[in-house]
């Protein structure tokens, strides 16, 4: 018997144990951890894990999955953990680019030959 997630259960998943994070950052926070340190353990711990491999799973979510994880960060605004700015959307797709530019410039990753041949134009 496999163990599949689907992607409403990993974000439902994911946001759960984001919101445990959520509280740990609230507990440092009142015993004294400055504002930046907070803020770079979010980032590190929060969004990293809401987005973890999102290149492969985002295009699944739904729209209701997609508007949690928005919510979920619109939460860490709230609490001063996150600045404004970027959207869930936008850090996946920052991240997508990540990944494709990190195979295409890399002759030595294992996806690298899959890419076809550059070509010039004059």
């Amino acid at each position: 018997m496999t163990n599949h997630l689907s992607v409403s259960e990993h974000v439902r998943d994911v946001i759960c144990q984001c919101g445990q994070s959520i509280y740990a950052l609230k507990v440092l926070r009142s015993h004294g951890l400055c504002e930046s340190a907070l803020r770079d353990v979010y980032r590190a711990v929060v969004i990293a894990k809401l987005l973890y491999a999102s290149p492969a799973w985002w295009g699944y979510a739904s729209t209701p999955d997609k508007q949690r994880i928005e919510a979920f960060i619109r939460r860490g605004v709230r609490l001063r953990l996150y600045g404004m700015g970027d959207t869930a959307q936008q850090l996946a797709e920052d991240a997508d680019d990540r990944r494709f530019k990190g195979v295409r410039d890399n002759e030595h990753h294992v996806l690298h030959h899959l890419f076809p041949d550059i070509t010039s134009h004059r």
